[in-house]
């Protein structure tokens, strides 16, 4: 079993910045990837960032891509999504995912999730 908490969210207006944050804890594989997905009203959960276990490897997904950046806190593990320039379509549940397969590839564990509102 992975736990998985996230904090950060909130309200921001149009082109301010959020820092999103995730503690994973449990059974914690030696390989792994750790991912931010988002999930609008009506819509489908889509991918945002992912970075690997160790902190070597990132991807990001098209919808932030210049926007975003993906980074481990190598003291507590936490691995952090920093979001600039937010727009109201970037609205949306912000999801933590623990992976064993692959950068962008979605494994069983998500976090509870945390809301972010753009809006002026």
């Amino acid at each position: 079993q992975v736990q998985l908490e996230e904090s950060g969210g909130g309200q921001v207006q149009p082109g301010e910045s959020l820092r999103l944050t995730c503690a994973a804890s449990g059974s914690i594989g030696n390989i792994h990837y750790l991912g931010w997905w988002r999930q609008a009203p009506g819509k489908q959960r889509i991918f945002v960032a992912a970075i690997s276990g160790w902190g070597d490897s990132t991807h990001y997904g098209d919808p932030m891509k210049d926007r975003v950046s993906i980074s481990k806190d190598y003291r507590t593990g936490a691995v952090i999504l920093q979001m600039n320039d937010l727009k109201p379509e970037d609205t949306a549940v912000y999801y933590c995912n623990y992976s064993p397969w692959s950068l962008g590839v979605p494994g069983d564990y998500w976090g509870q999730g945390t809301q972010v509102t753009v809006s002026s």
